[in-house]
């Protein structure tokens, strides 16, 4: 339903533009409604600006103080956590970010990381190859209260035929040591181990990297030593 308000405000929109009709407006409440279900990684223009939010979210005008967004996408079923939403960077963004423009994310002013950017193009060569599968790679973790991206996540590459998955994660500097990063692992596992023949997640940290190592274990990986942590899933 969202979907289908969204397609008919926003053409309509361009549709009267490209006739010269300038002064019409899609209605706020309905924009509202559009934001709030397909848009959680969008900020706001402002409590009385949703159809302008719209705009600006899908690229037909500009946030304030902000360039016009090259590139976007919605999510109909953002991976949520508790304060922090995971939205899947798609081959298209990835392309954006890769190429240095911000993957259709409003990033806080330390981002996006270079990790971020690096798995990104990892997706490309995956994509490229044919490796790739939806789901299955990099993504944006958006911080709940503001709607900034904060840092990537995700895998690489998709499970093996054991059921086993390597995962990462990485914060912007001005994001770290408020719980973040446990808690787009624990949301990234509950959604991992919801999809069939995801039975293991693995993740590295070096012996001096004592905040990555304290995540992964709060998060509820296990250390099983040479720098590996593991995440099984329930009854594995």
């Amino acid at each position: 339903a969202a979907m289908g308000a969204a397609e008919l405000l926003l053409h309509t929109h361009d549709v009267l533009h490209g006739l010269g009709v300038t002064h019409w407006r899609g209605e706020d409440p309905a924009a509202a409604l559009v934001l709030d279900r397909l848009f959680p990684h969008v900020p706001r223009s402002g409590p009385d600006a949703p159809w302008e939010t719209l705009l600006a979210a899908t690229g037909r005008a500009a946030f304030p103080g902000l360039p016009r967004r090259r590139t976007w996408r919605w999510y109909g079923d953002p991976v949520v956590g508790t304060g922090v939403v995971l939205c899947e960077i798609s081959p298209s963004l990835a392309g954006d970010l890769a190429d240095g423009g911000t993957g259709g994310f409003t990033w806080t002013a330390d981002g996006p990381p270079e990790g971020t950017r690096a798995a990104a193009a990892l997706l490309l060569r995956d994509r490229d190859r044919g490796a790739h599968r939806p789901g299955w790679g990099p993504y944006a973790i958006v911080r709940a209260r503001d709607r900034r991206a904060i840092g990537g996540i995700g895998f690489h590459p998709a499970p093996d035929a054991e059921g086993r998955v390597e995962t990462g994660c990485e914060l912007v500097p001005s994001a770290r040591g408020c719980g973040h990063a446990t808690e787009a692992l624990r949301a990234l596992a509950r959604w991992a181990f919801a999809q069939p023949g995801a039975h293991e997640l693995c993740a590295t940290a070096e012996e001096a990297d004592g905040p990555s190592r304290a995540v992964l274990l709060r998060a509820g990986f296990e250390h099983r030593g040479a720098g590996r942590y593991v995440l099984r899933g329930a009854g594995r």
